[in-house]
């Protein structure tokens, strides 16, 4: 037998533990040029929220349906295989969903992973993962930040934030965390390296902060949020300023907000582009191999919140929409 969590009802504003459930069910057959993995480690993202809603579902991916395994990223061991590039023993990330066990065939980001023994296996589904992935495409191939460049980045305790803010700092820039409480903004600038932190609880009036904590300009904006942030920041960009639009959980538990500031894009000549990481396939083994070189030497440190067991993982991911847990999320299944 295998548990899976699966969508109990769609959510409606911010998620529960009870839009979810545990269920026990028969574990997956193996099929004909598919494989079978023991999930080792799942992924906690806050973009599946955006489609958990009723009626979601884009050109990107499917609506999450009722009492089918929640959509996510998954670290697993490959335990039977009928597919000669997953033989038993590799480790695989893919697409997969909140379950124990997945039946794969190789496709949906599916990918093999070459495992260094001496680095937690947690580090694939974080730095050397999706997390790191999607912070190196934002932060230097979209975005382009170099030395001098004042980088603001929202939603900056959060796994992908915390990667941004030290790539930054290793290419000289100022880095400045946007964040919900005070103490949130003290660990982002005694723990993980920003150069200032803005919290909305101290500092509700943003386009006010930062004004008065980078009066310079902002040249980077690394956006995980949307909505009014993204607005405010519009407002205060310098000349030929860069946006990376990489996430918008302002929207994924509320109605959308309106930008007001676009007129400043045009005045200020800047760029905003948005990304998918998976449209980075081809890139991903020189991403990862730059990101371990950092990793070892010390200039990239990961910080996990991790959560034992598959029936901790609703509420893992409801702490993590809530802003409760710091760094990457994830769910250790062993």
């Amino acid at each position: 037998m295998a548990q899976s969590v699966v969508l109990d009802r769609h959510p409606s504003g911010p998620v529960q533990p009870s839009d979810f459930r545990l269920v026990e069910h028969a574990a997956p057959e193996l099929k004909a040029g598919g494989f079978i993995t023991r999930n080792r480690v799942l992924s906690l993202d806050a973009g599946f929220r955006q489609w958990m809603g009723v009626d979601a579902g884009d050109d990107y991916l499917p609506g999450m349906q009722l009492d089918q395994p929640v959509q996510s990223i998954v670290l697993g061991e490959v335990i039977q295989s009928a597919h000669p590039d997953y033989p038993p023993g590799a480790f695989v990330s893919a697409r997969a969903a909140w379950e124990e066990f997945s039946a794969l065939d190789g496709s949906d980001l599916c990918s093999p992973l070459q495992v260094a023994a001496d680095l937690p296996i947690t580090e694939y589904m974080s730095t050397l993962g999706p997390t790191g992935i999607t912070a190196w495409i934002g932060l230097i191939d979209i975005a382009q930040a170099r030395a001098g460049d004042v980088v603001v980045i929202s939603a900056a305790g959060g796994a992908v934030g915390t990667i941004a803010a030290q790539l930054a700092k290793e290419l000289g820039c100022t880095s400045v965390g946007l964040t919900s409480t005070a103490a949130k903004a003290r660990w982002l600038v005694d723990t993980v390296g920003y150069e200032h932190a803005i919290s909305r609880d101290l500092h509700p009036d943003l386009p006010q902060a930062l004004r008065q904590t980078v009066p310079q300009g902002v040249d980077v904006f690394f956006d995980n949020v949307g909505g009014a942030t993204l607005d405010a920041v519009m407002g205060h960009l310098n000349e030929g300023a860069r946006i990376a639009l990489c996430g918008a959980i302002a929207q994924y538990e509320s109605r959308v907000e309106s930008l007001t500031n676009t007129w400043q894009m045009i005045t200020k000549r800047a760029r905003m582009q948005g990304y998918m990481f998976s449209d980075y396939a081809d890139d991903f083994p020189r991403i990862m191999q730059a990101l371990e070189s950092r990793l070892r030497d010390g200039t990239v440190q990961t910080f996990i919140q991790a959560y034992q067991g598959i029936d901790r993982t609703a509420q893992a991911f409801c702490d993590m929409m809530s802003g409760r847990s710091h760094g990457k999320c994830l769910v250790v299944l062993d």
